[in-house]
């Protein structure tokens, strides 16, 4: 018995214009960011979903709400599916960040296994800590289904390095997940299959 997961990363927003740090913080959807939205949902309009997860941060829901199109399903709402808390980051543009914390704003991208953030944030474990039990639950709920799940760049970074068997500092080397990018795992007798990564052949130009 097949069951498939679709995640993808909400549509691009102010802040990723703005060159500034979002996590638990939230901008909203740019027209752009929208579009893109609209380029997935005609991607997945012949797909049968029989549920979509989303991410509680605004920017998620609006892009899951494109996606959803004329399906009668409810969106069903994780804090879990939140992206990494950056702690003092959130809000800031990244420039300064990178002047100010310049060791750490590195270790986040290229060696996140010695990661710690400024202030309340989250390290990946931490991340991963609270993000894989959710997936492992819909997993389970939904077996022999088809879901789709909208969360965030670095959170679906780090999902995906679970079901690619990549260790912490290994996500550092994954490529990048754009705006509303697709990811599709199919898991086959409970073994992952990782069939799409990061695809963006559904935008326009």
């Amino acid at each position: 018995m097949k069951t498939t997961l679709y995640l993808t990363r909400h549509g691009q927003t102010e802040w990723n214009l703005q060159k500034k740090m979002q996590g638990h913080k939230d901008s909203p959807l740019t027209e752009y960011g929208i579009q893109q939205a609209g380029w997935l949902k005609e991607r997945l309009e012949n797909i049968r979903l029989d549920a979509i997860y989303s991410s509680t941060s605004p920017r998620a829901l609006n892009t899951a709400r494109i996606l959803l199109g004329n399906r009668s399903l409810d969106i069903l709402e994780d804090d879990s599916l939140k992206e990494i808390n950056m702690g003092l980051w959130e809000g800031r543009q990244i420039e300064h960040i990178q002047q100010q914390y310049p060791l750490q704003y590195d270790q986040f991208f290229n060696e996140p296994h010695v990661y710690r953030p400024a202030g309340h944030g989250e390290t990946y474990t931490e991340l991963l800590e609270r993000t894989l039990p959710v997936i492992e639950n819909i997993l389970t709920e939904h077996k022999g289904e088809q879901v789709l799940i909208v969360t965030h760049r670095i959170t679906l970074k780090a999902v995906m390095s679970h079901f690619l068997h990549k260790k912490l500092h290994e996500i550092a080397s994954m490529p990048d997940i754009y705006p509303t990018a697709l990811c599709k795992i199919t898991m086959d007798d409970g073994r992952p299959i990782v069939d799409l990564y990061g695809d963006i052949s559904h935008y326009r130009e």
